[in-house]
């Protein structure tokens, strides 16, 4: 429950108070264009073209969008709903040149987003958010060859959108990325129907964290079905490598990774951005498979005041790591920070800037699973690096 009100209440405090803001981190990439590793700032209220880092990987990214229905299993908030809904994003490596720019969101779920986080239209109109250029192509045409499949979890409260720039990154690198939308667990999820369903959750403040944790593996578990069953529900699902499947998330998606990967054999390795972990593993560990421990260190450091991780960490019985970024917040893995910013509100980074802390975030997610998906070693896992002296390896 702790980890639940932290999550709404730091994504808020990270865009609307006059914290510390230091000088922006080297570039994602050179470009000939303007690109976020210089991002666009304006005053609060002015039109501005935002836009999330240019992807770091050798391939155009394509986007598809699914909507999928569990016809077993009744929504668990809702259960006069019916089946549990699900709407998914799906990034994947493409061909340059093809399909249309991908918008960030739909408009009503910018506006809901835009709500909950009290911001007025006056200051950032919904259409910004929308038209924030992503780097991805609705319907672009797939490359050719197998690749990894990463699923994405985002934040309580958080639409799946907050982890476009990773998914884009990841797929620019050559992986198939399933981002996913918890229905009744976010700011807004609009359907095929032009429907848009809001937080349920978000007003029920006794919420059970493991529950949600629980829910969202079953979640998981399922898109995995749709994507690599008998039947896909993807048309390009012959570019997934079943064998090679991984899991990453922001907070309490991060931390469902842990009961996804309990249950679910298929996902190889995991991610935890900066989540709370209130899922018992159990004394079987995960079989092996390897785990990857990443947040800020006002939450994760070792020995700090939240004790989840090193309870979890002797049950991680595969290849692990516990890292922590200087200068992050709780909010500075999505990007929300760097948005804020380049819409010209205030108080979105920690003492690094938004940039540089995705920009360290999909290094080193991307090395992770090079290494545990690919089959790459990855020196940068090893130990301290004199490229990102933010990150600090914790030893328990």
């Amino acid at each position: 429950m702790t980890r639940i009100r932290r999550t709404a209440a730091t994504a808020v405090i990270a865009l609307l108070l006059p914290l510390p803001v230091a000088a922006a981190g080297t570039a994602f990439a050179a470009a000939p264009e303007t690109s976020a590793a210089t991002p666009s700032t304006a005053p609060a209220g002015s039109s501005v073209q935002l836009q999330l880092p240019r992807p770091t990987g050798p391939h155009a990214v394509g986007r598809s969008t699914l909507h999928l229905v569990d016809e077993h299993r009744q929504d668990p908030w809702v259960p006069a709903a019916g089946p549990r809904q699900l709407m998914v994003s799906m990034y994947y490596p493409a061909r340059p040149h093809s399909g249309e720019p991908a918008p960030y969101m739909t408009t009503e779920e910018a506006r809901l987003f835009l709500a909950m986080e009290d911001i007025p239209d006056s200051a950032v109109p919904a259409r910004e958010l929308v038209d924030t250029r992503t780097y991805a192509y609705d319907n672009a045409r797939p490359e050719q060859g197998k690749y990894p499949l990463v699923v994405l979890s985002p934040g309580f409260k958080l639409p799946r959108a907050t982890l476009t720039g990773l998914a884009v990154d990841l797929a620019s690198r050559g992986y198939v990325v399933a981002l996913v939308d918890h229905t009744y667990e976010d700011s807004g999820t609009t359907f095929p129907d032009g429907q848009t369903l809001g937080c349920e959750l978000c007003t029920h403040p006794t919420n059970d964290p493991a529950a949600i944790e629980s829910s969202r593996a079953e979640d998981v578990s399922f898109v995995l079905d749709q994507l690599v069953g008998r039947h896909p529900a993807w048309p390009y699902a012959h570019m997934i490598d079943p064998k090679r499947i991984g899991m990453a998330g922001h907070s309490i998606g991060g931390a469902a990774a842990v009961p996804t990967m309990v249950a679910d054999q298929r996902v190889r390795a995991g991610i935890d951005l900066d989540g709370s972990i209130d899922t018992s593993i159990p004394p079987t560990g995960l079989n092996g498979r390897p785990f990857l421990l990443l947040g800020n260190p006002v939450n994760h450091d070792v020995g700090g005041d939240e004790h989840s991780w090193s309870v979890a960490w002797p049950q991680l019985d595969g290849w692990k790591r516990w890292l922590t970024i200087a200068g992050t917040t709780h909010v500075s893995f999505t990007d929300v920070p760097l948005l804020a910013t380049e819409a010209g509100i205030p108080g979105a980074n920690g003492s690094i800037s938004a940039l540089r802390a995705l920009e360290i975030t999909h290094t080193y997610v991307a090395a992770f699973f090079d290494q545990q998906l690919k089959g790459t070693p990855q020196p940068l896992l090893d130990g301290p690096s004199q490229t990102y002296p933010e990150v600090d390896f914790q030893h328990p």
